[in-house]
């Protein structure tokens, strides 16, 4: 008798689903109503750091150069206060084999999917992870379906995920192109479901333990070239995994780097939104994703989530649009790099962040993406104009997201937002207290709490009362 394949039906098997997609049974870790044992589960990955980097080695991924971006520091100089300007350099993660620090979140799902005897991997996602995920099926032999929300309900694709999706084809994946809706997550289980292919979700423990190597060759590499830590790693921030992964990977190397994290702001668009589907020129890296994960990791497609940013995160800034695409072209036009303006949003929050230091420190940029056709920053400009949306040059501050994107006409004019990290940890909390009433919170939930929002049981306690 075939199964039942109704969206109420398949919602129904999702855990049955998603244990048999990837061999690991998420109970074993639970400790509450809430907690669960986080270092545990990512340590029953089996792999040590010195493992990893083998895996990584052998499918063209990890020990990416590091540049020390002079021209763009000097011209940061020149409009901070006397003594300030803090050095910026960019770690380049477009060298990696499919052009993103994706790949070493993809390459540790293929090897274990391979090492467990599936025949494919799948992925839902709309972003550079789908092209990691298929650049690495191909060099371990396996199939490959990628899910992606690519239209709006009138057909029209988003210019960046058409060309993620042309690049996951490229490497031999097949792409199922959906639009925007609660049908991806459905999508996936039912495909999961009838190939029995890996489940290579972006918030598995293999995952996150990809991007450690990240984090660990920031550290060194930053001190063989200045002879000192870094003082900030700014780190773009979508669901959690790039920061949760870099900053495991600064501590492996026990270098104690401010970890911040950079969102450009969408503010006013809902990411489940039809209407609002293209009139974002940000795919990722944005409060659409940053805010709701930090807030709540556990919104994903597998149980419990392995990205879990609050955990190490030091500070969370803003910045927009107009401001993204301004110090994309200036990437380009000082320092002869052309890269993705999704990358270059960390890139945004360390030039405004580098005016406020001392000309001594060292901010660190952990990341750039790969650009060409619908990711460059001139297709994301003109698909904007075709959808209504206002481009000008100004002052970046009079933007209206959905409406306008104004292009700073000087780089005084970058600024951050920073957020109120105090009011993250409380929303979390409230998520938190949606899931399960604190009065009924065993000692292990709100030592599990306290730690996810790095604070301790004092804090979480005086909190408490405020909600």
């Amino acid at each position: 008798m075939s199964r039942d394949t109704s969206y109420q039906a398949v919602m129904a098997r999702k855990n049955e689903i998603m244990k048999s997609s990837m061999g690991l049974d998420y109970e074993v870790y639970r400790q509450g109503g809430i907690a669960f044992d986080y270092e545990r589960m990512m340590s029953d990955c089996g792999f040590s750091l010195e493992d990893i980097i083998k895996i990584q080695a052998e499918t063209k991924v990890g020990n990416t150069p590091m540049f020390e971006l002079r021209n763009l520091t000097e011209a940061v100089r020149k409009i901070s206060e006397p003594g300030k300007g803090a050095r910026i350099f960019i770690k380049d993660e477009a060298a990696n084999a499919s052009g993103s620090f994706k790949a070493r979140r993809a390459s540790i799902s293929a090897y274990v999917a391979a090492q467990k005897g599936y025949k494919g991997l799948i992925a839902a996602t709309s972003g550079n992870y789908g092209a990691a995920v298929a650049s690495q099926a191909a060099q371990r032999g396996l199939k490959c379906i990628i899910v992606q929300e690519v239209f709006d309900s009138k057909g029209i694709g988003q210019p960046e995920i058409v060309e993620k999706g042309r690049k996951c084809e490229a490497f031999g994946a097949e792409v199922i192109k959906l639009s925007v809706g609660p049908e991806l997550f459905y999508y996936l289980l039912l495909t999961l479901e009838e190939t029995g292919f890996f489940n290579a979700s972006l918030y598995t423990p293999f995952g996150i333990k990809g991007v450690e190597t990240l984090g660990n060759e920031v550290a060194q590499q930053i001190r063989v070239m200045t002879g000192k830590d870094p003082d900030v790693v700014m780190i773009t921030q979508a669901g959690g995994g790039n920061l949760t992964g870099t900053a495991r990977g600064l501590i492996s190397a026990k270098c104690n780097a401010d970890v911040v994290a950079c969102s450009v702001d969408l503010s006013g668009l809902h990411m489940a939104s039809d209407a609002d589907f293209n009139r974002k020129s940000f795919t990722t890296g944005h409060t659409g994703f940053g805010i709701p994960f930090a807030t709540w990791p556990d919104r994903v497609d597998v149980p419990r989530n392995a990205a879990r940013s609050m955990r190490y995160m030091d500070d969370y800034v803003l910045v927009n649009q107009g401001e993204v695409f301004y110090v994309t072209e200036l990437l380009a036009k000082l320092e002869g790099m052309e890269r993705g303006p999704a990358g270059n949003t960390s890139l945004t929050g360390a030039v405004a962040l580098a005016r406020e230091m001392d000309r001594d420190k060292i901010i660190v940029v952990q990341e750039t993406e790969y650009t060409g056709a619908g990711k460059h920053h001139n297709s994301q400009l003109a698909f904007a104009r075709q959808m209504g949306i206002e481009v000008r040059r100004g002052n970046p501050e009079e933007s209206v997201n959905g409406r306008s994107i104004v292009i700073p006409e000087h780089l005084a004019q970058v600024k951050i937002r920073k957020q109120d990290m105090e009011k993250l940890r409380i929303s979390y909390l409230k998520n938190a207290a949606k899931q399960l009433d604190p009065a009924q919170w065993s000692k292990a939930d709100r030592e599990f709490v306290a730690a996810d929002v790095k604070k301790d049981l004092n804090w979480l306690e005086r909190a408490l009362k405020q909600i």
